[in-house]
C-alpha cells in the first residue's frame, strides 16, 4: 500500500510530463507548416475555380463567334427567297429558327453578363444583347414583310443592309468579349504569378522565423529534458563513488522530477542502511571485542597454567607439554588474525581445545562428544559462536551437578541451514530461570544482566545473518540444557 500511495503522490507531482512537452514540440513545427499548405491549397483552388470559370465562359462566347452569324444569315436568306412565313420554314430540318437562335444567344450571354467580373467585357456584353434585340426587330419586320407579296426586293435590301450587317456586329461584340476575356486570363495569371512570388517570400520568411523558433522552442524542451538527466547523472556518480548525502535537486514537474524524488528517498534510504551497517559493524566489533576479553579470561588462563606446574610437578611432562600445545591452538583459533568468519573445522577444533584443556581440570566430572558432520567442514561460521555455550555448559551446568556429567556437540545441515546443538544433562533451569535467560538473550549483549555469553552470541548471529537467525534454548530443572543455533550455510 505504501508503495501505491508513493506512486500517487508522484503522479500528481508531475505537471508537464515529457510527453506532453514532446508532443507542444511536434505541434509546434507541424502548425505552422500545415497553415502555409492549408493557404497554399486554398489559393490554388480559388485561382483554379476562377481561371476554369473564364475558360467555360470563353468557350461559350467562342462557340458562338464561330457559328451564329453563319447560322443567323443562312436562316434569314432563306427566309427572305423561299420561305413566306416562319410556320412552313419550321418543316425544313436544315433550317433553324433565327428567333430560337436569338433567345439561346440572350440566355446564354446574359448568364455570362452575371458571371463576367471584367467590366470591359462587361461592356461588350451589354452592346450584344442590345445588337440582339436590334436584330430581332429587324428579322420580325422582314417576317411582316415576307407575308405581303412585291416585298422580295425590299427584303434583300434589308437582309444586306441590317442583318447582314448586325449579325456581323454581334460577332464583333463576341469576338471583343473573348478577347477582354483572354486579357482576363491573362491578368488572373499575372496576379497569380504575382502572388505566388509574394506567398514564396512570405513562406521564406516564415521558414526562417519558423526555423529561428523551432531552434529556440527545441534547445528550451530539450534542455529541460536533459537538465535533469545531467543533474540525475551526477547525483547518481555521487553515490557510486560512496557519497550518500547528495541529492537531486529536479523542479521540471515532470517524470524527471518524480524519478529524482526517487533517486533521493532511495539515497536517503542506503545512507540511514549504511549508518545502521556501520552502527552493527561497530556492535559487532565492541562485541567481538568484549567476547575476546572474556575468552582471554585471567582465571582461565591462572587455573590453565597451575594445572600445567602441577603436572610438571607430578613429573607428567608430557602431560603438559600436551596441554600447552591445546592451550596455543585454543589461543590461535581465538585470535585468528583478525578474522571474524571461520570455517566450522575450526570452530570444532577451538572446542576440542577448550575441552581437552577443561577435560584436565574436571576429569571426574566431565565428559564430552563431538559429532559433527564433515560435510559442515568447509562453511563459514562466525569464530567464538560454540565455544561460549559450552563454556555455559560446564560452569553452569555440569559443574553444579556434584556428578558426572556430559556435553554432547551436534551438528547437521538441513537444506540451505546449518543446526549446531549443545546439549548437557547439569542441573538445568527452572522455568523462571529460562524465561529469564532466554528474555536476556533477545536484548542487546549490553543490557544483559544474566548470561552475557549466550546473548553476545545471539546478536552476533543476528546482526550479521539476519533475524530469522540465532539461538533456541530448552531447559529442566534436573533435566539438562540443550541449546541450539541456526544458520545458513554459507561458504
Amino acid at each position: 500500500m505504501k508503495v501505491k500511495e508513493k506512486l500517487k503522490e508522484i503522479q500528481k507531482g508531475i505537471r508537464f510530463s515529457i510527453r506532453n512537452k514532446i508532443l507542444m514540440l511536434l505541434f509546434v513545427v507541424a502548425l505552422p507548416c500545415l497553415g502555409l499548405a492549408i493557404y497554399l491549397l486554398v489559393s490554388i483552388h480559388n485561382y483554379s475555380t476562377v481561371y476554369g470559370k473564364i475558360v467555360d465562359e470563353m468557350a461559350i462566347a467562342n462557340n458562338y463567334n464561330i457559328t451564329f452569324k453563319e447560322k443567323m444569315d443562312e436562316s434569314m436568306y432563306k427566309m427572305v427567297v423561299g420561305y413566306t412565313n416562319s410556320d412552313i420554314a419550321k418543316e425544313d430540318l436544315v433550317w433553324e429558327d433565327p428567333f430560337e437562335l436569338i433567345d439561346n444567344l440572350r440566355q446564354d450571354f446574359s448568364a455570362l453578363q452575371r458571371e463576367t467580373q471584367s467590366q470591359e467585357s462587361q461592356i461588350w456584353l451589354e452592346r450584344l444583347l442590345q445588337n440582339a434585340d436590334n436584330l430581332e426587330k429587324q428579322i420580325r419586320m422582314i417576317e411582316s414583310n415576307s407575308k405581303t407579296m412585291g416585298q422580295y426586293h425590299e427584303n434583300l435590301e434589308e437582309l444586306d443592309n441590317n442583318i447582314y450587317i448586325l449579325t456581323e456586329l454581334i460577332q464583333e461584340d463576341i469576338q471583343y468579349y473573348i478577347y477582354y476575356q483572354t486579357k482576363s486570363i491573362d491578368f488572373t495569371n499575372q496576379k497569380l504569378n504575382e502572388e505566388i512570388n509574394e506567398f514564396l517570400i512570405i513562406c521564406s520568411l516564415l521558414f526562417v522565423v519558423l526555423f529561428i523558433g523551432i531552434c529556440i522552442f527545441t534547445f528550451v524542451i530539450t534542455t529541460d529534458i536533459l537538465r535533469p538527466v545531467k543533474e540525475l547523472n551526477e547525483a547518481t556518480e555521487a553515490v557510486a563513488k560512496g557519497d550518500f548525502e547528495v541529492r537531486a535537486s529536479v523542479t521540471s514537474g515532470d517524470e524527471f522530477a518524480a524519478l529524482a524524488q526517487s533517486f533521493n528517498d532511495m539515497a536517503a534510504n542506503m545512507e540511514a542502511l549504511l549508518e545502521r551497517a556501520k552502527e552493527d559493524e561497530r556492535k559487532m566489533r565492541k562485541a567481538d571485542l568484549r567476547l575476546l576479553q572474556e575468552q582471554i579470561n585471567p582465571h582461565f588462563l591462572y587455573n590453565t597454567l597451575d594445572t600445567i606446574v602441577w603436572l610438571i610437578e607430578a613429573d607428567e611432562t608430557e602431560k603438559a607439554t600436551e596441554m600447552v600445545v591445546t592451550l596455543s591452538a585454543f589461543f590461535r583459533i581465538v585470535l585468528s588474525k583478525g578474522k571474524e568468519m571461520i570455517s566450522i573445522k575450526e570452530e570444532e577444533q577451538h572446542i576440542a581445545s577448550y575441552l581437552q584443556i577443561q577435560e584436565v581440570r574436571y576429569h571426574d566430572i566431565l565428559e564430552y562428544d563431538i559429532q559433527i558432520d564433515k560435510v559442515l567442514y568447509d562453511y563459514k561460521i562466525l569464530k567464538l559462536t560454540l565455544q561460549p555455550i559450552v563454556e555455559n555448559a560446564l560452569y553452569h551446568g555440569i559443574k553444579y551437578k556434584r556428578a558426572k556429567g556430559y556435553i554432547h556437540i551436534h551438528g547437521e545441515k538441513a537444506g540451505d541451514l546449518i543446526r549446531l546443538t549443545v546439549r548437557d544433562n547439569g542441573v538445568g533451569m527452572s522455568k523462571e530461570e529460562l524465561a529469564k535467560v532466554q528474555e536476556n538473550i533477545e536484548k542487546p549483549c549490553q543490557e544483559t544482566e544474566k548470561g552475557f555469553g549466550l546473548a553476545n552470541v545471539n546478536e552476533r548471529i543476528r546482526m550479521y545473518y539476519g533475524p530469522e537467525y540465532g539461538m533456541k534454548i530448552q531447559s529442566v530443572q534436573d533435566g539438562g540444557t540443550i541449546v541450539e543455533i541456526t544458520i545458513p550455510a554459507v561458504l
